[in-house]
């Protein structure tokens, strides 16, 4: 496994002060994909739950749904940053992406808001389990206690998969947020998890399109964010019967879509959850 984290020298400026450092930075490698010995996509990533990240990737695309479905997943000896993955027979391969993925774009090539929803395997919108406000309200303090290399590089992004109770999950980092919630759920799909019904996707920064789409084809009824969420996003997420939560921070939100979910009561301290 590669290294998530590097060190650089750098010149620190402070109150007029100049001193020469090391520093910490987050790591940006590509990933490589093979499926069947055919290139599927090239997505630049954080080392670190490769598998993970493959697997939830796996999901977002609609080839896999349990983790018979893949065979095996190898990194290549021979050759650096490449996975090679075996599916089950009846398992179709997602199509080969004729573009890099970067960091910062996952789900780029989908075609429409309706393309994606018809394309869902489970109907998130039967999901009615009811999430406090409280409950929702910490989870962003929940998930930066749980962000290690954040607090080295201060570079990652993280996503975190809690129950409706509060209870943490799985928590990934990455430089691409949408790589952060593919090793999410691909943890979950390899601890045979899925679909989430019943869990709330939570990520640091915005909620974009790629990000409400990937919570919807793993089974979560909702995703918060820290920031704002795009229009797509909250288009998708009213098709879908997805709940989207944005500026979740500061104990108060904004609710976008499917505001039935979210039960207002007091905000739990952080040992209550659970």
């Amino acid at each position: 496994m590669g290294r998530m984290t590097t060190r650089q020298p750098v010149l620190r400026l402070r109150a007029g002060r100049a001193a020469r450092r090391p520093d910490t930075l987050a790591v940006e490698e590509p990933l490589l994909v093979r499926v069947g010995g055919e290139v599927l996509t090239l997505t630049m990533r954080t080392p670190g739950q490769d598998f993970d990240l493959v697997a939830g990737w796996l999901v977002s695309e609609g080839a896999v749904a349990a983790p018979g479905d893949i065979v095996t997943m190898r990194m290549c000896p021979d050759e650096d940053n490449t996975v090679e993955v075996v599916l089950a027979p009846d398992a179709t391969p997602p199509r080969p992406r004729a573009f890099v993925s970067s960091s910062a774009c996952g789900v780029c090539g989908a075609d429409s808001v309706e393309a994606v929803r018809t394309a869902l395997r489970w109907p998130v919108s039967e999901d009615d389990t009811q999430f406090d406000v409280g409950v929702l309200s910490v989870l962003p303090d929940a998930l930066r206690s749980e962000q290690k290399v954040f607090d080295r590089t201060g570079g990652l992004h993280a996503a975190g998969l809690f129950t409706a109770g509060g209870r943490c999950i799985e928590v990934r980092e990455d430089v691409g947020r949408h790589n952060a919630v593919d090793k999410v759920v691909g943890a979950a799909l390899r601890d045979r998890r899925l679909p989430l019904t019943g869990h709330v996707l939570q990520v640091s920064g915005r909620a974009s399109f790629e990000l409400v789409h990937k919570a919807a084809a793993a089974g979560i009824p909702v995703i918060a964010a820290v920031s704002a969420p795009s229009s797509l996003a909250v288009d998708l997420a009213e098709e879908c019967g997805l709940t989207l939560l944005g500026f979740v921070r500061g104990g108060g939100m904004n609710v976008y879509t499917h505001q039935q979910r979210v039960r207002v009561g007091p905000i739990p301290r952080q040992r209550e959850l659970q």
